[in-house]
């Protein structure tokens, strides 16, 4: 089943390090498509791959303006692939991973971030690029690519809403949610494999039952983020097309904005779209490279200059030993220089097999002098070869930051300075516990250690592998570790106190049951405190969100500043879905520094839900209407739920470090966050609004007042909030930031039936600063009458079908009639004749 799921990602920013895309003149490299491991060779994927870029190029051509292009791509094929393929250099496997189990074949993008933003990754499976049975329920591959590259790079998105498919426009009429209102076709009910017409809820919408299908031949052109599987479908949504009514994702998140707007206007590529020159001629097709790496090439680059002295020193051989005993695997190459003034090599590239690993750990230096020159060890590392994938070490307060690939499962990294016990407990769930270790790192003396299994089992110092010079204490513990909670006791056998640091991994139990991960990251490596920065964390379990986990971030500053911050995955504020497993909060409390991240997900019991939300991707399209007809495309791949009870659990991850430099004499102040989650609700004449508190710098605190507005016209709530009516707030009183707000008041205006009214927010801290103005609610006054609000007619020939079915049950029903009271009036004749 694995194989048959098996992912193939393009992945944005996976070159290396501080790369990623790039807009090359008219023309974007650096971009890397890599073939999951778990797939099965096959030539003709790499074959569908160039086809479905080179016409997706095209394609992009043509929506923009004969502007843009795909110029260069590399296709990074399994290292179990046999074949003549290049070497790869920096390209890696870090994003690759088997897909969402619920979405099956589905297009989608990875997207995390906010309106304007690159994304994370767009995912195709082999069977998408290999069966043509998907492509009219999704468009030409060409078109889908386009589709989501838009998400990933422009940060646009969907123009439909799957969630709510219709929507009561201001003009009183049941519209599908799209953009452009250009786009023809009718609804219907899907009742085994018949198309029949829709039924009505008691708010007279289209049942969940209900679908919309496409006229099949269009004569409008827009849009690819709706439905770029329609022929006529070339350009992206324009001011002059879009719907701004429409209830979809794109609205939502870009305040009711255009996609080209927002594409021209606020992406990573505006400043180049507006001043590239449309190609007076086609472009060449793109340029494939197909490449292959083998075994894992790891060079560690290592800080000895004089600001490394005294503990500095001491913790980088003890990050770089974790790294070298318990992290790197078996097979991996692994080479070692140092720098400071100058640079030098202490081991060229060497197997991890037998002793190697503390062959390895032997030669790690120990003492720091001289001046910081990173270039030098940088161009020493790859000289070294080095050049497939490389990480420096870097100690900053006292902690080491490490960008490493293929992590094991970290479940606890904790530590604390004291003159006599450390105690604690770790659970150890049932997803993980082969090769279990436990490492102690102390300051200056070995401490007397006590470690218990849940069944009582005991191990203690004697059982531990003590490495005096790099002052490490290593158990590991043979086969399985058991599940449930672990508990540790280390005593401190000197009179003052001294630092200790516990790191407890381990990996998966078993090949059949992934284990609970954690991902963190920022949403950018540096500030300059502008704007708050974003802190992300991922917790899933074979790609499933983790939902309901209590998820906390610790942001350390080299200066000694720290930020402890509860990670929310509520959909507002930072975070930009709501139960996508992606936990996010706003890091506004801005201090010039060097960070590091490190995320928690503290132990907790109870099932893992899995969520089936695919935020970002190709819209499905149950069939169109042609010549009048409706024609069913292919079933939708299925949709899959999981959940699995592991018990309780812990993971802790870290992030790559970052850096905020605050100008001299600026002070960090911030507005309160927009309000993303607006909802309202009517029932009478009372209107209920409802979202997530916000806070007196975005999302801390409590900010001092809400101005909250309504208006019947929508562009005058979205375009002129001051001049929307004013509702009466004095007996609101806020809550503190991440908070249920509720809010009911009646309007001081009569609102007739059918009516439509839009409301937004705007809210206040102490200092009047003032937030954006929120994302809109709307919502329709219905009281059911007998017959529904205006509708669409269904296609002429299904109304000719009906008309010539009830004409002829009509004609039916007469002969019937006719022929009885024949009948009976033979009956009767016959029965008075005999009588006579």
């Amino acid at each position: 089943m694995a194989k048959a799921f098996a992912v193939m990602l393009l992945l944005f920013n996976a070159l290396g390090l501080n790369t990623g895309i790039k807009l090359d003149g008219n023309g974007y490299t650096d971009i890397l498509v890599a073939i999951n491991p778990a797939v099965p060779q096959n030539e003709n994927i790499i074959n569908q791959i160039k086809a479905m870029i080179t016409s997706g190029s095209e394609y992009l051509l043509m929506a923009m303006d004969n502007k843009v292009f795909i110029k260069d791509v590399k296709i990074l094929v399994p290292p179990n692939w046999s074949g003549s393929y290049e070497k790869a250099r920096r390209e890696t496997y870090d994003k690759v991973k088997n897909p969402h189990p619920a979405y099956r074949d589905e297009p989608y993008v990875k997207q995390m971030k906010g309106c304007g933003e690159e994304s994370e990754y767009i995912h195709f499976t082999p069977n998408f690029l290999l069966n043509d049975n998907l492509l009219n329920a999704y468009g030409p591959r060409g078109k889908v690519f386009v589709h989501e590259w838009a998400h990933l790079r422009w940060g646009v998105f969907d123009e439909y809403n799957e969630k709510e498919p219709f929507y009561f426009s201001q003009n009183q009429q049941i519209q599908p949610t799209r953009c452009s209102t250009q786009v023809s076709g009718h609804w219907f009910e899907i009742i085994n494999g018949h198309a029949t017409l829709c039924r009505y809820d008691d708010t007279w919408l289209p049942t969940k039952e209900c679908q919309f299908f496409p006229d099949k031949d269009q004569k409008t052109s827009a849009s690819v983020m709706y439905m770029p599987s329609l022929d006529s479908v070339t350009a992206f949504c324009h001011e002059g097309d879009h719907n701004i009514e429409a209830p979809n994702t794109q609205n939502q998140k870009c305040d009711n904005k255009a996609t080209r707007t927002v594409i021209f206007q606020h992406s990573v590529d505006k400043d180049a779209l507006q001043t590239l020159k449309p190609l007076q001629s086609a472009p060449p097709a793109p340029k494939f490279t197909v490449i292959q790496r083998r075994s894992r090439v790891v060079c560690l680059i290592l800080d000895v200059s004089g600001s490394m002295q005294g503990q500095r020193i001491l913790r980088l051989q003890q990050a770089a030993t974790i790294f070298l005993r318990e992290i790197v695997e078996e097979g991996a190459y692994v080479g070692i220089v140092k720098f400071s003034t100058s640079a030098d090599i202490i081991s060229s590239l060497t197997k991890i097999e037998g002793y190697a690993r503390e062959s390895l750990i032997s030669k790690l230096p120990d003492t720091a002098s001289g001046s910081t020159n990173m270039c030098t060890g940088l161009k020493l590392g790859f000289e070294v070869r080095c050049i497939f994938t490389w990480f420096c070490l870097k100690l900053w307060a006292g902690t080491f930051t490490a960008l490493i690939l293929f992590f094991p499962v970290q479940l606890v990294s904790t530590g604390s300075s004291t003159t006599g016990w450390f105690n604690g407990t770790v659970p150890i769930d049932r997803t993980v516990g082969n090769s279990t270790t436990f490492t102690i790192i102390y300051e200056r003396s070995a401490p007397t250690v006590s470690i218990h299994a849940p069944s009582g089992s005991a191990y203690d110092q004697t059982r531990m592998t003590h490495n005096a010079a790099t002052k490490t204490l290593t158990l590991n513990i043979p086969g399985t570790a058991e599940p449930g909670d672990w508990r540790y006791s280390f005593f401190n056998t000197e009179s003052t106190a001294q630092a200790m640091t516990l790191t407890i991994t381990s990996r998966a139990a078993r090949d059949d049951v992934p284990p609970v991960m954690v991902k963190a990251q920022m949403n950018q490596l540096a500030s300059d405190g502008s704007k708050p920065m974003v802190v992300f964390a991922e917790v899933s379990q074979n790609h499933v969100p983790v939902l309901g986990a209590k998820v906390m971030a610790t942001l350390q500053s080299d200066t000694g500043y720290s930020e402890d911050l509860f990670l929310l995955d509520n959909g507002a504020g930072a975070d930009n879905f709501k139960n996508d497993g992606i936990y996010s909060r706003y890091f506004a409390k801005l201090i010039s520094g060097r960070y590091s991240l490190k995320v928690r997900v503290i132990p907790q019991e109870g099932a893992i839900r899995g969520s089936h939300n695919r935020n970002s991707g190709a819209l499905y399209v149950p069939g169109y209407i042609v010549d009048g007809k409706v024609q069913l495309n292919p079933q939708k791949p299925p949709v899959s739920v999981q959940s699995a009870d592991v018990g309780r659990f812990i993971r802790t991850a870290t992030g790559e470090s970052f850096v905020v430099n605050v100008p001299k004499g600026v002070t960090t102040k911030f507005p309160p966050a927009k309000i993303t989650d607006l909802r309202a609700k009517i029932q009478v004449d009372t209107i209920f609004l409802s979202w997530t508190a916000p806070g007196e710098d975005f999302d801390f605190g409590t900010v001092e007042s809400y101005d909250i507005r309504w208006s019947k016209h929508l562009k005058t709530i979205l375009y002129n909030f001051r001049n929307a009516t004013p509702v009466n707030t004095s007996a609101l009183h806020p809550q503190e930031a991440t908070l249920d707000e509720q809010f009911s008041f009646l309007p001081e205006v009569a609102i007739k039936n059918g009516t439509t009214l839009f409301f937004a927010i705007q809210s206040q801290d102490k200092q009047a600063l003032k937030s954006e103005v929120s994302n809109i609610a709307q919502v329709t006054k219905f009281v059911p009458s007998p017959k529904p609000p205006e509708i669409s007619e269904p296609p002429l020939k299904l109304i000719i079908s009906i008309v010539t079915i009830a004409c002829a049950v009509a004609i039916l029903a007469c002969i019937i009639a006719t022929i009885t009271v024949w009948a009976l009036k033979r009956k009767k004749a016959v029965k008075e004749s005999g009588g006579a």
